[in-house]
């Protein structure tokens, strides 16, 4: 099949952007979790705050860094890796809109993971003591912040959970599965990112995951270099049953203050 295609899906690739913020102030108004904030606390945050663009493969910061600014990501792709000597294990990919390691920056303490640019990325940059500031001093903006992190909490238990209680075929097939359960049976949907890298998010060698997506097909998923087709949903489905506390999408639900 022409990889080219029209009719592929390209569900969960990086979202490239289609209209970037021209200022700060535009790409805190873009943050959907900030919208309850009041105008003049993200005027307050603009003004100590700059647009960064990084290509793929830039580090953003590095393991152990202290760091000196929150960092909102705007648009594109940053992975969160586990560093130890040269060798490197992937944690998490971050997509817009989120912020890298909020924790870190919130008790002053160095970060866990280096973060590194997948693709083409966005960021917002605001200063350490300003972000800590408006914090402690406003709110909406510390319930904003809040929902963040509850967020990204919530998305560390699922994968906690999926690697605990399934099988390394279960986690791959499950994968495949969400992947490909808003396309139409028999389209093909394009793998998010490099084999290596779901890999290591699915907790296993590359190798593990190749054995895996080799014995898909008696299950009813058809994989062509990186193309997954669901030919027999309902095998798939049946043998790779989702459940929503492991699989579920995790979406931000700031908190509103009381007489708002």
């Amino acid at each position: 099949m022409d990889s080219g295609t029209s009719s592929i899906s390209w569900r969960r690739a990086p979202a490239a952007e289609e209209d970037p913020p021209e200022t700060p102030r535009d790409a805190l108004t873009a943050t959907p979790w900030l919208r309850a904030v009041p105008g003049p606390v993200l005027d307050g945050l603009a003004a100590h705050a700059v647009l960064h663009r990084l290509p793929a493969g830039s580090i953003v910061f590095e393991q152990a860094e202290t760091p000196a600014f929150a960092q909102f990501l705007i648009g594109g792709s940053v992975e969160l890796l586990a560093v130890r000597g040269r060798n490197e294990a992937f944690v998490e990919l971050i997509r817009p809109f989120d912020l890298l390691l909020p924790a870190a920056v919130l008790n002053c303490q160095p970060y866990l993971l280096r973060a590194r640019v997948l693709s083409d990325a966005t960021l917002l940059l605001v200063q350490a003591d300003t972000f800590r500031e408006a914090v402690t001093t406003d709110h909406a903006f510390c319930l904003a912040v809040l929902s963040c992190q509850a967020a990204q909490f919530r998305r560390r238990v699922k994968q906690v959970k999926n690697l605990g209680l399934r099988s390394a075929e279960e986690r791959v097939g499950c994968y495949l599965v969400r992947l490909a359960e808003d396309v139409p049976p028999g389209q093909p949907v394009r793998l998010p990112m490099e084999k290596r890298l779901i890999a290591s998010e699915l907790g296993m060698t590359r190798e593990t995951f190749s054995r895996s997506l080799n014995g898909m097909a008696r299950h009813g998923i058809r994989i062509e270099g990186d193309l997954v087709t669901l030919e027999h949903p309902t095998t798939a489905r049946t043998r790779f049953a989702l459940d929503p506390l492991i699989d579920g999408a995790e979406e931000f639900h700031p908190l509103q203050a009381k007489g708002t």
